[in-house]
């Protein structure tokens, strides 16, 4: 089972269903259970989670950013995480990275710099941004991909945390479908 994490600024806003919704419907198609959570409903990983995604959230929603003291117990947990856009921002901030000004919102090409199980090779394609705030490449973390404004995608190896900055849930569910392949788990839910 997948944990999403809904970073939106209230539990069941109308953010959710543009945001955590469509990565529910992609997890479930990759043939994963979701059980889903608003970030400040959540202390502890519950039992039988394989693997956490936290959700991206509207361009001015960024009261997350208040609140990090909420997500210290993401730091202690052993599965394998994806940050989407203000998910990104959360795990650079607890792997020692740092939120930047760096807004993007439409299409843009996205450059993978480095071949990952996610990502795949090295190439460009097109991704929908739609954030104020980027980040700095955290100690111990590998850039796996960049835009001309900002750093896209990002690796913690022996954590298996990655963080990207677009929306995959626009045009990319590959990406999502991609970080479940490598949660290990066989068969379907």
């Amino acid at each position: 089972m997948i944990l999403l994490l809904d970073l939106c600024y209230r539990p069941g806003s109308l953010s959710h269903s543009e945001f955590v919704s469509p990565i529910r419907h992609i997890v479930g198609r990759a043939g994963k259970n979701v059980r889903a959570a608003h970030y400040s409903e959540a202390d502890s990983l519950p039992q039988g989670i394989s693997g956490v995604i936290l959700c991206g959230t509207a361009l001015k929603d960024n009261g997350y950013l208040e609140h990090q003291d909420r997500f210290r117990w993401i730091g202690e947990i052993t599965v394998p995480v994806l940050g989407i856009c203000a998910g990104m921002q959360v795990l650079a901030g607890l792997l020692g990275g740092e939120v930047i000004e760096a807004p993007e919102i439409g299409m843009t090409e996205v450059a993978v710099m480095k071949g990952d199980l996610v990502l795949g090779d090295e190439r460009t394609f097109p991704a929908y941004e739609l954030h104020n705030f980027g980040v700095t490449l955290p100690p111990g973390c590998s850039e796996l991909a960049r835009s001309d404004e900002c750093l896209q995608a990002f690796l913690h190896p022996e954590k298996q945390w990655r963080g990207i900055m677009f929306h995959p849930e626009v045009r990319n569910d590959w990406v999502v479908e991609g970080f479940v392949k490598t949660l290990n788990q066989g068969k379907p839910e």
